[in-house]
């Protein structure tokens, strides 16, 4: 049996049950239209772009997004707790500031009830980009496969809405600037939105009541450029106990005896530094039973070299970023050319200063024949027409000390100099110093600033009469390092 049914515009058709034999269609036009007939009105249609919706995906269950196993060579630490109570705060954003001294690799997930952890490598705009797609495809964010979504709002609307705790770990971001800044079209943002294109990276984070964020860097100034500084989380270096710890468990040697006072000589050689104590620890391990800690100890010992060498050495590590350089030395490097970019005059701070003694480092000595040419500097920038010829004295001095005090901050920013209790001298680690040195070496410019450093300090040293001893005797550690930096150059020598 059939019936006659019909259509949307006036269309008409057959709708059958069962058929059993063949079928003839014919289709009838209504009377005084014509298919061939250009000028017979029609009613307008519509012509439909073919779709295909994203299939509704279920979302996973809330769980860690981390990238790294647990380390079960894991060092306890006051300053987690710390960390604990910040990320427990709603909304709380806090940063970890760290250098490869200090050991922010070896934090712990904040034992809180949260649901989610997202972890986001974000040492650039691509490494960012790629973390937050990484999120949408964990979380499965419809839309996200659209080739022209915006990535980082589809991430930051899901977060802010969501129902569960979450926790955003932004690891090594060294340089803020990718999120500060305007951010041109292409990089993760639609092309053709012109209000969306050029918002800075940051505003993609965000900042609500069940969600917390938790950044990792080496630079203080790129956690200002993110946070407070009540919000800064300063991580120091270990103590003697931790490195120690560390050691045993990385050598797998915890209560053995006859290695422990190797150990603890090797990690005062390391100056307890993290990253240079796990790098010391493969080293050993790899290459048991030939290599023991006595022997490395021993190999650390006969020159700059053999040290220079032995940190340099780069064994892969499993619990680290793929991108992360596991030598301390290439680590530092990579900071020093940061700096060289931004501040070259850090630079050339962070250059004289690696040839002096470690400790005691009088301003005095660094301060000499830099700031004559940091004021002529820094008044070029201004234009030789709006300094006074009265004032020049006055204004090149002002100029010297601004430029100076920025140098120091930057190179303290980065934890590779800290300033004595008085504020008249300063440190360094002893490995910063060679890592700086090696760098020169690789860019030429290492016989130029030993030069400046024998420079400076006979400029400085007084003569040898009774009243000059005081003096004499706090420079005495800086005057044994110029004998163990000799420069090739016959004028530097004859000074």
């Amino acid at each position: 049996m059939g019936s006659a049914i019909s259509f949307r515009d006036g269309n008409r058709g057959f709708q059958a049950g069962n058929i059993h034999g063949p079928v003839t269609n014919t289709f009838q036009l209504p009377p005084g239209t014509s298919r061939e007939d250009p000028r017979t009105p029609q009613a307008p249609t519509k012509r439909y772009q073919p779709s295909h919706p994203e299939r509704p995906e279920t979302p996973p269950c809330p769980s860690a997004v981390i990238p790294f196993g647990r380390d079960t060579d894991f060092i306890e630490r006051e300053i987690f707790d710390q960390i604990q109570t910040r990320c427990a705060a709603p909304g709380s954003w806090a940063v970890l500031v760290a250098s490869a001294a200090s050991g922010k690799y070896r934090t712990r997930r904040p034992q809180r009830t949260t649901n989610i952890v997202f972890w986001v490598h974000a040492s650039n705009a691509a490494r960012f980009e790629q973390g937050y797609r990484d999120i949408a495809d964990c979380i499965r964010i419809s839309g996200r496969l659209n080739p022209k979504a915006n990535i980082f709002k589809l991430v930051h609307d899901w977060l802010h809405g969501s129902k569960e705790l979450w926790l955003l770990v932004l690891d090594n971001v060294d340089d803020a600037r990718f999120l500060v800044e305007n951010q041109a079209s292409g990089q993760g943002q639609p092309a053709n939105d012109s209000r969306t294109a050029s918002r800075p990276l940051r505003t993609y984070l965000p900042s609500c009541e069940r969600g917390s964020i938790l950044i990792t860097t080496r630079n203080k100034e790129a956690a200002l450029a993110l946070v407070e500084y009540r919000d800064i989380v300063s991580v120091e270096p270990m103590d003697k106990v931790q490195a120690h710890a560390l050691f045993e468990k990385k050598l797998g040697v915890q209560g053995v005896k006859g290695v422990n006072g190797n150990v603890a000589e090797l990690a005062a050689a390391l100056e307890y530094m993290l990253l240079a104590i796990v790098q010391a620890a493969a080293y050993i391990s790899q290459r048991a039973p030939g290599c023991s800690v006595a022997r490395y100890l021993e190999e650390f010992k006969k020159s700059e070299r053999k040290r220079s060498s032995l940190l340099t050495h780069d064994d892969s590590q499993l619990r680290r970023d793929w991108e992360a350089k596991n030598s301390i030395i290439v680590t530092w490097q990579i900071s020093f050319e940061h700096i060289q970019q931004t501040r070259p005059s850090a630079a050339d701070l962070l250059s004289l200063m690696s040839f002096f003694d470690r400790q005691g480092i009088p301003e005095a000595l660094i301060r000499s024949r830099r700031e004559h040419g940091d004021a002529q500097r820094s008044q070029r920038a201004y234009g030789d027409d709006d300094w006074d010829s009265d004032k020049d004295d006055t204004s090149q001095l002002s100029a010297g000390d601004d430029v100076f005090e920025y140098d120091v901050e930057t190179l303290r920013n980065f934890c590779f100099i800290s300033v004595d209790t008085n504020g008249a001298s300063f440190e360094m680690h002893a490995p910063v110093q060679l890592a700086t040195r090696i760098w020169l070496n690789a860019n030429g410019k290492l016989k130029q600033w030993k030069q400046q450093f024998i420079g400076n300090l006979r400029a400085e040293f007084p003569t040898g009469q009774y009243e000059n001893w005081a003096a004499c005797q706090a420079l005495f550690a800086h005057a044994r390092s110029a004998v163990e930096q000799q420069p090739e150059g016959q004028s530097s020598l004859a000074e």
